[in-house]
């Protein structure tokens, strides 16, 4: 459980230098939109951390951060390797938020 909220935690600071690693910094809503998901990605993933079940509202808001990362390209028409690499991480970072929420505590 713990590897799952560093993985998303990591994946949520990618994102949020990503504009300037990728090139494309230079359009300013594309990269406080980043940033500012980015930041609530990593916050609520390390928050998350050793927290299960549906009621955690750091997963949630972990996760939601992934969905907006899925619709992020679609909203700023990024070419097509950022597009596939913000939609894939987007989908690792709802998957692993949900199997958290959904992670059984033995």
């Amino acid at each position: 459980m713990h590897y799952r909220n560093g993985l998303s935690a990591l994946i949520g600071l990618l994102f949020m230098f990503a504009p300037w690693w990728f090139q494309f910094g230079h359009v300013e809503g594309v990269v406080t939109s980043s940033l500012i998901a980015g930041f609530i990605q990593l916050a609520a993933s390390l928050l998350a951390i050793g927290k299960t079940g549906w009621n955690s509202w750091q997963n949630w808001l972990a996760l939601l951060a992934g969905v907006w990362f899925i619709i992020f390209p679609l909203a700023y028409m990024l070419d097509l390797l950022l597009s596939v690499m913000y939609i894939a991480l987007g989908i690792t970072t709802v998957l692993l938020n949900y199997f958290n929420m959904n992670h059984e505590v033995e």
